[in-house]
Order: structure tokens, then C-alpha cells, then sequence
């Protein structure tokens, strides 16, 4: 079993095709699809299950990309290593779309400017989809709504954000679930930790939250609240970033749903030199868990 095949592998998983993962490899299909059966052959084992136009991970495929992804972290901390521990190689780095935008800037420019040599990428999405992808050795680490209890993690908190509901100008002041009982609600995809938050909210005084609007970014989000469309849970930070925010009104929530921590989270036991400096700078200083 070589790095090549585990790479030619780990793509397929992540495409679900062949022909996707050859064009992202720069490699013709017949010479992946031949890599793939040599593996499976070694191995002695299916790595994925063919349902019609996709390849599914087999269960033992599943097992293989867990360990191909620590495979891949080890063998970037071996290169670091041996050229002094300095970071170095590719980072995936996965964030809220709030966080993201609100206090990842000046960081990573920062980690641009003093570590040069690595190939740090950024995806933004929901903290489920996140963590899924975390899981499965797609991301490095991500910044999620915490804390988490999955055994196979750890991390640290990193943010602490201040939570409000937006209604339109001139709505009566929300003091509970009951004074926005049945109105719309517009937020991000099912896997949300902040629609999470605000079901809960609605939850706990046992009022049915209406209709869903899911939307895709905070600017679209103040503005269907500025028309009248529904109301919206976000981050005090976030809401004070965003032009129109003076046209809707802002009600404090009562404890525990007016504050979440964000937390940067890894996979246990696989701090690296990559996730090792960003961990100093997100902390202020410039090397962690040393």
C-alpha cells in the first residue's frame, strides 16, 4: 500500500467519482481506476460500493479513510520535522460562515505572512456539515459552536459570542418564545448550531417555531428581516457588520441561549506543526501545546 494509492483513493471517496477525481488529480480514469483495483486487491476487500452513478465507501472503505487521513497529518508533521519543526504543507481549515467572516481576516493574513510554505485552505458551512467533514479527514480543524462530545476530539474554545433575535423595525419587544410565536424564521441549513440554538429556544417554552426561510448568508438574512419576511438568531459581532442593521429592531435573549462558544476542534491526538502554530496565533502567541 503506497501514499499514491491512499491519495488516489482518499479522492475518489471525496468526489464520489472516478472521472472528478482524475480531472482533480490532473490523471486520465483508466490509470485510477487501475490504482484502485490494485488496492482493493491488496487489501483483499471492497473500498467502495458501485450504485449507479456514484461510489459509496464501502464499510472497510470507511475504516481506510479514517486511517488515510492520519496517515496523510503524520506525514506532514515528518516533513516538518525534519526541516525544524517549521510549518509547512497543506492546512484545510473549516469555519461558520460568522466566524469566518468576523474574526478570521487579520488572522489569516497573519499566518500567511509568518508561515509562507503552507497551503492553508479555508471552507465555510454549517458546524455539522463541519464536523462530518473533520470526521471523515477532510479538514484539519474547524471552528464550530462548542463544546463537542465526540470521543475521537478535542479542542479548545477560541470565541465567545453574544446572541440576538432581529425582527423588523417597530415589532413589540420579545421578552420569550411566546411574542414571535408562528412567525417565520430564516436561517441556514438544518445543520446550524445557531438554528439549533433558536429551536431550542423555541423549545423551551413549548411555542411552535413557523416556517422555515433557509438562506445562505447573513446579508440576505438582515434583509429579509428588514422586509417584514421573518425573524433571525445571529451573533451580536456578526449583526454589526452588515449595512441595514440599523432598520431592524434587537431583542437580548434570556440565558442559556444569549451566548455560544466557538471552538476550534482536531481529531485526537493529531496536532501537527500546521494546526500547532494556528493554535498560537489564535491564542496570541507563537507556538501552543507544545
Amino acid at each position: 500500500m503506497e501514499f499514491g494509492q491512499l491519495r488516489i483513493f482518499h479522492a475518489v471517496a471525496e468526489e464520489g467519482s472516478i472521472a472528478r477525481a482524475a480531472e482533480r488529480l490532473h490523471r486520465v480514469p483508466s490509470n485510477l481506476s487501475t490504482r484502485l483495483r490494485q488496492l482493493e486487491e491488496q487489501l483483499g476487500v471492497d473500498l467502495f460500493l458501485r450504485e449507479r452513478q456514484r461510489l459509496q465507501l464501502s464499510p472497510a472503505g470507511k475504516v481506510l479513510l479514517d486511517y488515510a487521513a492520519r496517515l496523510f497529518a503524520l506525514q506532514e508533521e515528518a516533513r516538518a520535522a525534519v526541516q525544524g519543526g517549521e510549518p509547512v504543507g497543506d492546512f484545510a481549515l473549516g469555519s461558520m460562515y460568522s466566524t469566518a467572516a468576523i474574526h478570521l481576516p487579520p488572522r489569516l493574513a497573519e499566518y500567511h505572512r509568518r508561515y509562507p510554505a503552507v497551503n492553508l485552505q479555508l471552507q465555510t458551512a454549517p458546524s455539522g456539515e463541519l464536523v462530518e467533514s473533520l470526521l471523515g479527514g477532510r479538514l484539519d480543524a474547524v471552528l464550530v459552536d462548542g463544546p463537542l462530545d465526540f470521543d475521537g476530539l478535542e479542542g479548545l474554545p477560541m470565541f465567545e459570542e453574544r446572541m440576538v433575535l432581529v425582527t423588523e423595525n417597530g415589532h413589540p419587544p420579545v421578552r420569550g418564545p411566546e411574542d414571535v410565536a408562528g412567525s417565520a424564521v430564516i436561517a441556514f441549513r438544518p445543520r446550524c448550531s445557531y438554528r439549533l440554538l433558536l429551536e431550542s429556544w423555541f423549545a423551551s417554552a413549548r411555542v411552535s417555531m413557523g416556517r422555515v426561510m433557509e438562506i445562505e448568508s447573513y446579508h440576505s438574512m438582515l434583509a429579509c428581516v428588514v422586509a417584514g419576511g421573518g425573524v433571525a438568531l445571529m451573533p451580536v459581532s456578526m449583526l454589526q457588520s452588515l449595512p441595514g442593521r440599523e432598520s431592524v429592531a434587537v431583542h437580548a435573549l434570556a440565558e442559556p441561549f444569549a451566548r455560544a462558544s466557538t471552538w476550534l476542534v482536531w481529531r485526537k491526538g493529531m496536532v501537527g506543526a500546521n494546526l500547532k502554530a494556528w493554535i498560537g496565533l489564535l491564542q496570541g502567541r507563537e507556538s501552543a501545546l507544545a
